[in-house]
């Protein structure tokens, strides 16, 4: 079994992982929920890009700020604050969805719906805390050797999130609009709430400032993180490269939702997300039995080139097929590049800045990704589906290629591919790569081994 090769404090570290699936599932529901319930009310891309792309920049513009909180506060509490906060947030939203006409919610301009949206989003985002947090503990509770199998296991518990997500939330939106979605969320965080409250977590206590930092409580301390990230060969490279693919990512999260039901019904689409989901599933458990290789740098950069020939093939054809068996092989990749990531930083940065240096690879690789959603949704209602629905495109290539609105954004996806595939194959050949490599290989474990010895009984 995969927990079983990995060696540490592995009751304290499946507790965390069953209190995220918890939190993590609810967040994703409402995520995915209220995305559906806003094209389906007001049949609007638009809208829907324009939910993504402030998603993104909020996500983007807080995270360095949720690393340094979680530095500087014990993790445990920080996740706790991080479920209360979903909680409140999601409760005033219910409040408002409850009052309002519901016919008030068909107007993409309505300002009732994007309330509703805005402090559902915000409770979405407080979850990131969770996700800063996590894999700092990872470094404190798992064993260096085993960390890859560690990272592939969380993998897997976000594909078991995007499972019962995307079941629930299509059929919940079906049956019920926002009502039962709402309802479920508020009773399971106040579960999530509880549970934690009854798991001991070890950890070292909060980081102290030291030499030229600011008092560690009331600073977000950019300066000194990126000083950090800029001593480390290649790291920055590396964060830069990742933003890179967020900024094509951007076009998923603002246009894959509006291609999908352009092919099938909610229910439909909601239930093969399920389907699809259980690839996270299968790619975690790959790499909680086999780790990620003595090169996880090189591994990273390998997978980004096949997730980026998948974008360009599965759009060849309007079809339900070609687009689960492309998302499905998407899915089975992505939680390789996950964990590698994680485990390259949990090695090369120091445990004290681990938060803060999470945090700001979360805000600078999703920096990109809100300027791609805010762009090409507006690009793709008024450009690419008319230039493929009865426009340029559909008299040149729509012989062969299709006509239609979702050829539209059939292209866009294409074109996203290529530029994909070309900057990987760039950054493969790059003297930074080759630098964060020999990096890798030749730094030891930089956890204070008292922390693993003392504190966690190893």
């Amino acid at each position: 079994m995969a927990m079983r090769n990995i060696h540490g404090d592995r009751r304290t570290f499946f507790h965390l992982l069953v209190s995220t699936l918890l939190v993590s599932v609810i967040n994703f529901t409402v995520w995915f929920a209220i995305t559906f319930y806003v094209y389906l009310q007001t049949r609007s891309v638009f809208a829907t890009g324009m939910i993504s792309g402030v998603f993104l920049a909020l996500t983007a513009s807080t995270g360095i700020w949720f690393g340094s909180l979680v530095d500087h506060h014990r993790k445990k509490t920080m996740m706790q604050a991080s479920t209360v906060a979903s909680l409140v947030l999601y409760a005033l939203a219910f409040a408002v969805y409850q009052v309002t006409p519901k016919e008030s919610f068909t107007d993409p301009a309505s300002v009732a719906l994007w309330v509703v949206v805005l402090l559902l989003m915000v409770g979405v985002i407080a979850g990131n805390i969770r996700t800063i947090a996590l894999p700092t503990l990872v470094t404190v509770l798992i064993t260096e050797e085993s960390r890859d199998r560690a990272n592939g296991l969380v993998g897997t518990t976000t594909g078991v999130t995007f499972l019962v997500t995307s079941v629930i939330s299509g059929i919940l939106v079906a049956v019920g609009d926002m009502f039962w979605v709402l309802v479920l969320a508020l009773a399971v965080l106040a579960v999530a709430v509880a549970h934690l409250s009854l798991v001991p977590v070890p950890e070292r206590p909060p980081a102290a400032p030291a030499g030229d930092e600011a008092p560690a409580a009331h600073t977000v301390d950019l300066r000194g993180t990126v000083r950090v990230v800029r001593g480390v060969p290649g790291l920055m490279a590396l964060i830069v490269f990742s933003a890179f693919n967020n900024l094509l990512g951007g076009v998923f999260m603002a246009l894959l939702d509006a291609y999908g039901l352009s092919l099938v019904s909610v229910q439909a689409w909601g239930l093969l997300w399920g389907v699809l989901s259980t690839g996270f599933i299968v790619g975690g458990l790959l790499v909680a039995r086999t780790g990620l290789g003595a090169n996880p740098v090189g591994l990273l950069l390998a997978v980004n080139l096949l997730l980026w020939t998948v974008t360009l093939l599965f759009p060849v054809r309007s079809s339900v097929v070609l687009l689960a068996a492309g998302m499905y092989l998407y899915m089975l990749f992505v939680p390789y590049a996950e964990a590698a990531e994680q485990t390259i930083l949990q090695k090369v940065v120091p445990y004290e800045r681990q938060g803060r240096v999470f945090g700001f690879a979360q805000s600078v690789e999703q920096a990109a990704s809100p300027l791609t959603a805010f762009l090409i949704s507006p690009v793709a209602q008024f450009v690419f589906i008319p230039f493929m629905t009865d426009g340029a495109g559909a008299d040149a290539i729509g012989g062969w290629f299709g006509t239609g609105p979702e050829r539209g954004l059939a292209l866009v996806f294409m074109l996203t591919g290529v530029i994909g595939i070309l900057a990987t194959a760039v950054a493969l050949r790059s003297r930074p790569y080759r630098r964060l490599s020999e990096r890798y290989a030749g730094v030891p474990d930089e956890t204070p081994k008292e922390v693993q010895r003392s504190e966690i009984g190893l």
